[in-house]
């Protein structure tokens, strides 16, 4: 489909819209006009719906101003030389003039769009670079990435995307009107809603694979169908790695290095398989829905496969080198991620040193908060605790411990201690119950010399040629694949069977 035809496709639903809603309302308001003049009678509660739906109706489908809130930290030609001469370069090989601004974004992604003004009117185009896009690709293929999305530039569908976005706004906004006014009157625009996302997304999809095809013949076909796989691929595991991760790191008050550490975590075997195994899923099932702006990447690749090889010599350094001063920059993201300016100053810590500078201490205070729910466990009598055959009940009622040492982990789940706000489920408490076992192990082990590393993807301790997973070896002997005897036999090995559990010096 040509520019102009998507461009009259686009303008015809906009105006579509606009009309089914102006004719509505002028109905709406019409009805008690009638009863007035014809009738000569008012039904007060009538009224009040007709003019009220009119209204909502109304105000809903004006257009608001496009109100652009940058996704992280602005890069600027002087600070990223290297980054922007791949830009431009790119830029020129495609036809197109820079984007007025170029972002640093905190999400698996890179996109440009026409932002600002009023319907696309006095906008300016802008681009967002994922920082882990930047971590996962090689310079070739952010620059076939970056080719694909001066595309949309070229093909004209940032300047048709206002459009588009501003009248599902209008839409979205009445049917959140009307839903606290009268579902019979939301039924015409849900029946609009649907075909407009049905045709808009449908066109779409006509562009993503008219932007592959572009940057296919700029830089060629196998760097951009590599790039597509590894960014479908990172976006399957970033939200774990953020959540198991960087989370607990950052929320004892570090920072560790955002993009190594998520590299690292991609590249640890079960992530790595993990996430083959999903991506390998994408390419041999995927089906394409019709609500789906984006091609299924299987149909993408199979496309670029298809396309002639370009005689082209590319860069698999990694895209991440063009950045300058990076973990200046990761502080400046983070902080504009999490609206805490004082998140900027936290204390860098290598993930070497993560699990012993930023973990322990924190884990150290959860045992001291839970010490007479910990009181006479030690690493030998988990085998007893968390195999017993004692397990969650159905019934959702909380019942206290039995006095004493915890002689089950649904037991001990039971004696744990919660701030008075917190009203966990039986269920919570049982998985609580495994996490603050596994922190008191790696805190009676920190005492006898053990180190904890928590490196992406693993997190364990060791001293020596020794070396225990505190998390999995609770949760194993709860599941039953760790068996009591087992457990036993290794901690006499590694002489930790009577340390206790308590963290004695926290007194």
């Amino acid at each position: 489909m040509s520019l102009a035809a998507r461009a009259l496709v686009a303008l015809a639903l906009m105006v579509g819209f606009y009309a089914l809603a102006i004719i509505i309302a002028g109905v709406l308001l019409y009805l008690p006009y009638a009863e007035v003049v014809y009738a000569h009678r008012l039904h007060p509660k009538l009224a009040i719906v007709c003019i009220v739906g009119a209204g909502v109706i109304l105000w809903s489908i004006v257009p608001r101003p496009d109100r652009f809130l940058p996704p992280g930290p602005r890069l600027e030609p002087a600070a990223h030389p290297r980054l922007f001469q791949r830009l431009t370069a790119v830029a020129q090989a495609v036809g197109q003039p820079m984007p007025a601004e170029v972002y640093l974004a905190p999400e698996v992604n890179a996109w440009v769009a026409q932002r600002g003004g009023w319907m696309g009117f006095g906008s300016r185009r802008v681009m967002g670079l994922g920082l882990p896009v930047l971590q996962v690709l090689a310079v070739s293929e952010i620059e076939a990435v970056l080719a694909h999305e001066f595309g949309h530039y070229s093909t004209g569908d940032t300047r048709l995307a206002p459009w588009v976005y501003k009248t599902r706004g209008a839409i979205v906004r009445t049917l959140q009107g009307l839903s606290r006014h009268s579902e019979l009157l939301m039924k015409p625009f849900i029946w609009y809603g649907h075909m407009f996302l049905r045709i808009t997304h449908a066109i779409s999809r006509r562009q993503e694979y008219q932007a592959d095809g572009l940057a296919a013949r700029t830089i060629g076909p196998r760097p951009l169908a590599d790039g597509l796989q590894k960014i479908h691929g990172a976006a399957l595991a970033y939200d774990a790695y953020l959540r198991v991760e960087m989370g607990p790191v950052l929320n004892a008050g570090f920072r560790p290095p955002w993009a190594e550490g998520f590299a690292r975590f991609l590249a640890f075997p079960s992530v790595a398989k993990a996430v083959s195994d999903g991506l390998e899923q994408q390419l041999r099932e995927a089906q394409t829905d019709a609500y789906d702006t984006h091609p299924p990447l299987r149909d993408r690749v199979a496309a670029l496969q298809k396309l002639p090889a370009v005689s082209r010599s590319g860069s698999d350094v990694p895209a991440i080198s063009l950045l300058e001063k990076l973990p200046k920059l990761e502080a400046r993201l983070l902080s504009h991620v999490s609206g805490n300016a004082q998140m900027e100053s936290l204390k860098a810590v290598s993930w070497e040193n993560a699990g012993m500078q930023a973990l322990l201490p924190q884990w150290s205070e959860v045992v001291r908060q839970q010490r007479e729910a910990l009181v006479g466990l030690t690493p030998a009598s988990l085998a007893e605790v968390c195999a017993s055959s004692e397990r969650l009940p159905r019934t959702s009622v909380i019942i206290p411990g039995d006095p004493g040492m915890a002689k089950s982990l649904l037991d001990f789940s039971r004696k744990l201690a919660f701030p008075a706000s917190v009203l966990p489920s039986a269920e919570e408490r049982y998985e609580s119950a495994k996490e603050v076992l596994a922190m008191a192990l790696a805190v009676a082990l920190s005492r006898q010399g053990w180190e904890l590393r928590a490196l992406p993807g693993e997190l364990y301790l060791t001293r020596g040629d020794c070396r225990i997973e505190p998390f999995p070896v609770v949760g194993e002997l709860a599941d039953g694949k760790l068996t009591p005897e087992a457990w036993r036999q290794l901690c006499r090995r590694y002489q930790i069977s009577d340390s206790d559990l308590t963290d004695s010096k926290t007194d």
